[in-house]
C-alpha cells in the first residue's frame, strides 16, 4: 500500500505547466500575426497615412515693417 501513494501536487503543477504552454503558444500566434500582417507593406511608405508630415506647401517669408 505504501508502494502507490496519489500524488495531487505533481499533477497540480502538470496542469499549471499544461495552461503556461497554452498561454505561450496562444503568445506566440498572436506575435506571428501582428508581425505577418506589419510585413505586408510594399515599399518604405507602407503606412496607411500618407502624407501627413513633410515639406510646407509654400515656403514662408518674413518681412519687416516698414518704419513709421
Amino acid at each position: 500500500m505504501s508502494d502507490v501513494t496519489p500524488e495531487p501536487e505533481s499533477s497540480d503543477e502538470s496542469s499549471d505547466d499544461e495552461l503556461k504552454r497554452k498561454f505561450r503558444e496562444a503568445l506566440e500566434r498572436k506575435k506571428l500575426a501582428q508581425a505577418d500582417a506589419s510585413a505586408g507593406g510594399k515599399g518604405k511608405n507602407s503606412s496607411k497615412i500618407h502624407g501627413a508630415h513633410g515639406p510646407a506647401a509654400a515656403k514662408r517669408s518674413f518681412r519687416r515693417k516698414s518704419g513709421g
